[in-house]
């Protein structure tokens, strides 16, 4: 027989994803059966299982998806030791929350829709539990590199715990998440103003290269 190429396993695991990761936004987590998703891909069970044991592991597998926006967003923010402002930082992810996680290239689903299934399901499943600790931990690893730059640029207090501020500027973030899904009228832009007036100067001001070198 001839060999399975790695581009043809890359295929079959996307195809898996997006059958899953659509049934997931329309349905819900907890409704979405294994034989449901089987069914929605096209392939047997035997092909799906080959890839994916569970539902949380292609719970796993939509996050990474949504996450390579937010991996590439911060790679661009922090790039050649860039020191961008708390509210730049929290400008971009917000856009690309809106632009490419609620609106994903690929997926062609609302992303955000499946991550707060998740947190939900997180409260009684521990392998959800421990994924959406890993990815929120990733998350605020990076948001709190941001703050350590800007306190090492002479911009945030020494007293300031930059894993603090991390967590801080994360649930930002979550919290525009939420609202967006549940509060009727909520937009980026008016998000992003609530956001530049709550940060005030200290969160616009830009970096000085030469403080704190």
């Amino acid at each position: 027989m001839p060999r399975v190429s790695e581009q043809y396993r890359t295929n079959r695991r996307g195809e898996i994803v997006v059958a899953a990761a659509r049934l997931f936004a329309a349905n819900g987590f907890h409704a979405t059966s294994m034989a449901d998703i089987i069914g929605a891909s096209g392939l047997s069970a035997g092909a799906v299982y080959r890839y994916f044991r569970s539902k949380e592991e292609l719970i796993g597998a939509v996050a990474e998806q949504a996450l390579s926006a937010a991996d590439e967003t911060f790679a661009l923010l922090l790039a050649d030791g860039a020191t961008p402002s708390p509210t730049d930082v929290l400008t971009a992810v917000l856009e690309a929350v809106s632009e490419r996680i609620a609106d994903h290239p690929v997926l062609g689903v609302d992303v955000t829709r499946i991550g707060v299934q998740v947190w939900a399901e997180a409260l009684r499943s521990p392998e959800l539990a421990a994924r959406a600790d890993e990815v929120y931990r990733r998350l605020r690893g990076y948001f709190s590199e941001s703050a350590r730059r800007w306190q090492a640029a002479g911009h945030l207090g020494a007293d300031a715990v930059p894993e603090q501020v991390g967590a801080a500027m994360l649930g930002l973030v979550q919290g525009f998440v939420l609202q967006r899904l549940l509060v009727a009228g909520t937009d980026t832009e008016g998000y992003l103003a609530g956001v530049r007036a709550l940060l005030g100067p200290a969160g616009d001001r830009p970096a000085d290269p030469q403080v704190g070198t």
